[in-house]
């Protein structure tokens, strides 16, 4: 079998489509050697860092700039270039399928639809328009693949995909998510960043989506009796322009709520050091409103930390019983639920175990497994 893929996010590992298609394409390579793999790149992407042995790199060309080059790319480029190498799958693995132009049986990475569940990330004419786009590719491919059970839920119901066109393969995390303690990795950590030796820990972004406003909120009833000791660390890119609806003015809200002096904003933190941020925090808390998997969840328990989550959306799913799960949108609960885990050292020994458990159940090799059998399922269906 010789499957192509679009490699538009490869040179972008600390974004979700990045890191999975990197992650995929290793794994499936390890499982399945002797199928040919070819990744197909624009011509703005000439840095392949991590490119796994005996993948093919085919360039293509995606004029009209970055933005509207990257519908060119996703529309003609690439499936012209599927058609001159003659592969068997085309594998996109974002939501970005061409529409008219089926070059081959195309299987299509749907990792959520936030756009059409959320109408915040749909503004503009423009997100509209895209929106439309990749909602009516998505039902010319072969085959869907999707994060979760609740993502193909949503899928169903919002794009009217049958269920059997749709396959479930988790994520995993990273091999460097270890509870392993690398004590020099993690003093640089605390040193770079001035970390107390007690903190409980964000890692993610700031839209409305991740709900950190009522993170802060929450933080009303658990800074207080925590103290500036033992503050909350928020990890992330803090967006230049806020403000908005879909981007709140964060650290004004903390001012006002009065718990900045309980808040260390840490800013961005290096991939190759959340390992060790994570075994660091005492709790990690991760309480967003909508998710098409949750990795930062699975991450925070392969590094040996208690995990304080939502019970909503995908994050049940990814968490098992191996979190403290609560309602997103109850402060009081959620700053409870911090309270408990940071002061009751056994709740939190109990969760950080059970965390270790829940996530040696993902891998990406069952995910790569589960992938080749779609492929196998839709070259012979």
């Amino acid at each position: 079998m010789h499957i192509a893929f679009n490699g538009w996010f490869w040179d972008q590992p600390h974004v979700g489509s990045g890191q999975y298609i990197r992650h995929l394409l290793t794994a499936l390579q390890k499982l399945a050697p002797d199928n040919t793999y070819t990744l197909i790149v624009p011509a703005h992407v000439t840095t392949l860092e991590e490119l796994p042995p005996d993948v093919n790199v085919a360039h293509a060309n995606s004029p009209l700039g970055r933005k509207l080059g990257k519908i060119w790319f996703e529309q003609r480029s690439f499936p012209a270039m599927v058609r001159r190498i003659g592969a068997d799958i085309a594998h996109v693995p974002y939501w970005g399928a061409p529409l008219s132009s089926k070059p081959a049986r195309l299987v299509t990475s749907v990792l959520d639809i936030i756009p059409l569940k959320l109408p915040l990330y749909r503004s503009g004419l423009g997100g509209i328009l895209y929106t439309s786009l990749v909602s009516a590719s998505a039902k010319g491919s072969a085959h869907i693949l999707t994060l979760s059970e609740a993502s193909k839920t949503d899928i169903i119901e919002e794009l009217d995909i049958p269920a059997q066109k749709i396959t479930v393969t988790h994520l995993a995390a990273d091999a460097r998510f270890s509870p392993v303690a690398d004590e020099k990795a993690e003093e640089a950590v605390r040193e770079k960043y001035d970390l107390p030796y007690e903190f409980a820990l964000y890692v993610g972004g700031y839209d409305i989506r991740k709900n950190v406003n009522n993170l802060l909120l929450a933080w009303t009833y658990a800074g207080p009796s925590l103290g500036a000791q033992m503050p909350l660390v928020l990890a992330g890119h803090y967006p230049e322009k806020t403000g908005t609806a879909r981007f709140p003015d964060l650290k004004d809200y903390a001012k006002k709520l009065e718990v900045d002096r309980f808040i260390h904003w840490i800013g961005d933190v290096d991939e190759d050091e959340k390992a060790a941020l994570y075994r660091l925090a005492t709790v990690f808390i991760f309480p967003s409103k909508y998710e098409g998997f949750g990795l930062p969840v699975l991450e925070a328990m392969a590094s040996g930390t208690a995990v304080v989550t939502s019970d909503v959306s995908s994050i049940p799913e990814v968490a098992g019983e191996a979190a403290y799960l609560v309602n997103p949108d109850d402060a009081r609960s959620l700053g409870a639920a911090v309270l408990a885990v940071m002061v009751q050292g056994d709740l939190r020994e109990h969760l950080a175990n059970l965390g270790r458990g829940q996530a040696t159940k993902f891998s990406w090799r069952k995910t790569a497994q589960a992938t080749l059998e779609v492929y196998e399922k839709v070259m012979h269906g």
